[in-house]
């Protein structure tokens, strides 16, 4: 069965959100991210400059527009974090991090997914509704507070 684990509290959600996925790329971890465009586009260019002495591989699903469908492949396979507004358009089922207001659909085919829920109000709302959507269908929920 999924795991969900849910970070709240977490004050710079952009910032944390790349050491997140430093930290998973960095122990080997396949990871998508799903969530709104807007969302994605500043996650993309955060990572690119996120730290200087490292690069977080990380590529956008909709992004592979030119080459072959055995180059599309490859990029896909060989890059650890992939970024894509829906959770299906994703080739692996690892490690899912959601950044949208609602359960990504499909969620229950990756081993693992992940919510980040900053300090904003909005956020902290559609939170609380994803987390009880999850024990609703039966899934036990980790919660972790992020201190400042």
């Amino acid at each position: 069965m999924t795991q969900v684990t849910f970070y709240t509290g977490v004050p710079e959600r952009l910032m944390y959100l790349c050491r997140l996925l430093r930290k998973a790329q960095r122990s080997g971890s396949r990871v998508g991210v799903c969530g709104p465009d807007s969302l994605l586009r500043r996650l993309d260019a955060k990572l690119w400059d996120f730290e200087a002495a490292e690069f977080v591989p990380h590529l956008r699903v909709d992004g592979l527009a030119d080459g072959s469908p055995e180059h599309k492949a490859k990029q896909l396979a060989a890059t650890p974090i992939l970024l894509a507004e829906q959770a299906q358009s994703l080739p692996h089922r690892e490690l899912l991090l959601n950044l949208g207001p609602e359960m990504p659909t499909g969620f229950e085919q990756f081993q693992r997914v992940l919510e980040v829920v900053s300090q904003d109000p909005e956020q902290m709302q559609a939170g609380r509704r994803r987390y009880k959507q999850y024990e609703a269908l039966g899934y036990g929920v980790q919660h972790h507070k992020v201190s400042q």
